[in-house]
């Protein structure tokens, strides 16, 4: 092949490069805005029928940004940003300026903000260009991602699976090439179920890292503006340019940016030194024998890494706790929004908007009081150790059309209560503040990915993301691609 016709063919695959060797390349002039945010648009062009992983697709607007950057970069007269011509999408629940942000939801489907939340102001600021709002269910509502406003959104690998929720769609055009980076939200696990569910990196990184410009209580919010990308290195990349301290945020304050970019270089292959503890499955809940048998695997995996690996007990009933904080908080901000637009809302949604009812302020309360106790609890771990590591989901990916009400599978049983029986491990963690991430670490029956949780100590993000860089390229799966064209 000839030069010219190898360099055209590297090209046409540009949606498969990482947002690091994107901005790299286009900062050295070897790639073009124009070219990349072309790419990346042709392949949602292609997978959207399939996929549904998009509301909105600003393509003219995008490209026009792009025109813009490759200006920029042509001239030289400005420095570059980090994301300089890098293409990224953004949940349909976070505010965009001048492009229509529904919530995933019919009563708010011509709503469009007068300015950018805060996360995605820096990404553009960094020179990121945004190709379009992501799926999500009616204001993130539950660990799938289907709504009346759009219809269903699909895995990447499986077209008869859930893509999982509630950031469905972004972990989708991630995995499908439709986006190198993402802005997801997590509330419950609404960012590490869908990239376990996809075989992407999803990060709920600490509490104040990322400042919430949406939150609405600032003092006992439990949800985050978060990353999803294909690698750890695009997610340290990624939270570098959204952290550091805002006015909006009280939980910001006093947080200088991440520099954990820089802190992957040249890490070493092993863990000598580090000691983790994990845990299967809370008391009382279980996990498949095919999650079971590839986590052991991946724990010795580990050790022969030289780090120390030890099991540790845990009695958590988190759910009760979680849904307590959760939907009182979601009666107050939704009730109205029901009373006028019920036809318009999913039964799903109205249903758990309606379950909060019969919570009195001291169920509240007292909700708020074992939340400062599980706290307590997590950080007691961490005396003994420097991570925790669980299966991100108790199972692989739910089948298509699978309902939060309904009952869940797990080797031939049957279990009421989906949250609290496929994740019961990325709740608590919205709970308590403290830092996790999923990365892919294998495969189950036809093909679909398993997730492994890292849970770090508060603040530990840049830690936690080197073990991550670590496990990822111990694990070799960097190169595992779902077949989305035949879908």
């Amino acid at each position: 092949m000839r030069a010219s016709e190898l360099e055209s063919s590297r090209h046409s695959e540009l949606w498969k490069w990482s947002a690091t060797d994107l901005a790299t390349a286009i900062r050295h002039r070897q790639l073009s805005p124009v070219e990349v945010t072309e790419s990346v648009l042709q392949r949602i062009t292609e997978l959207q029928p399939t996929l549904n992983c998009f509301i909105t697709v600003c393509a003219e607007r995008a490209l026009q940004e792009a025109r813009v950057a490759e200006a920029a970069l042509m001239s030289g007269d400005a420095p570059l940003g980090a994301l300089h011509g890098v293409p990224f999408s953004v949940k349909d629940i976070v505010n965009t300026e001048g492009v229509p942000t529904t919530f995933g939801a019919l009563p708010m489907r011509a709503n469009v903000p007068a300015q950018d939340a805060v996360s995605v102001a820096r990404l553009r600021m960094a020179g990121g260009i945004l190709v379009g709002k992501t799926t999500t269910p009616e204001f993130g509502s539950k660990g799938f991602t289907d709504s009346p406003l759009f219809g269903v959104t699909r895995n990447a690998w499986s077209a008869h699976h859930t893509s999982g929720g509630s950031s469905g769609g972004a972990a989708v055009a991630v995995a499908a090439g439709m986006a190198p980076l993402a802005v997801a939200t997590d509330g419950g696990g609404s960012t590490r179920i869908p990239a376990a569910c996809n075989g992407v990196v999803g990060i709920k990184q600490t509490i104040g890292v990322v400042p919430h410009s949406q939150a609405q209580d600032l003092f006992g919010n439990q949800t985050y503006v978060t990353p999803t990308t294909r690698n750890v290195r695009d997610t340290a990349l990624m939270l570098d340019v959204m952290s550091g301290a805002h006015a909006c945020d009280p939980w910001s304050q006093g947080r200088a940016a991440t520099a954990c970019l820089p802190a992957l270089q040249n890490l070493p292959p092993d863990l000598k030194g580090r000691r983790f503890r994990y845990n299967l499955a809370p008391e009382g809940q279980r996990a498949s024998a095919e999650v079971e048998q590839r986590f052991m695997q991946v724990l010795d995996l580990i050790r022969s890494l030289g780090a120390s690996v030890e099991p540790f007990d845990a009695q958590l009933k988190i759910e009760p706790i979680w849904r307590t904080v959760n939907h009182t908080v979601w009666r107050a901000r939704f009730s109205q929004l029901v009373a006028q637009h019920r036809d318009e809302l999913s039964a799903t949604f109205v249903r758990q908007i309606e379950s909060a009812a019969h919570y009195s302020a001291i169920d509240y309360q007292n909700a708020m009081f074992a939340r400062s106790r599980l706290f307590q609890t997590v950080q007691s771990w961490f005396e003994h150790c420097d991570f925790v590591l669980t299966p991100t989901l108790s199972r692989t990916a739910l089948p298509l059309g699978t309902d939060i009400f309904d009952t869940m599978e797990i080797d031939g049983t049957e279990l009421e209560d989906i949250r609290a029986n496929w994740y019961p491990w990325t709740m608590p963690f919205n709970m308590t503040g403290h830092p996790a991430i999923s990365i892919p670490c294998g495969f189950g029956e036809h093909r679909l990915p398993m997730g492994l949780q890292i849970v770090a100590p508060m603040f530990a993000d840049t830690a936690m993301l080197q073990t991550a860089a670590q496990l990822e390229a111990a694990l070799g799966l960097l190169d595992a691609r779902p077949a989305c064209d035949s879908l």
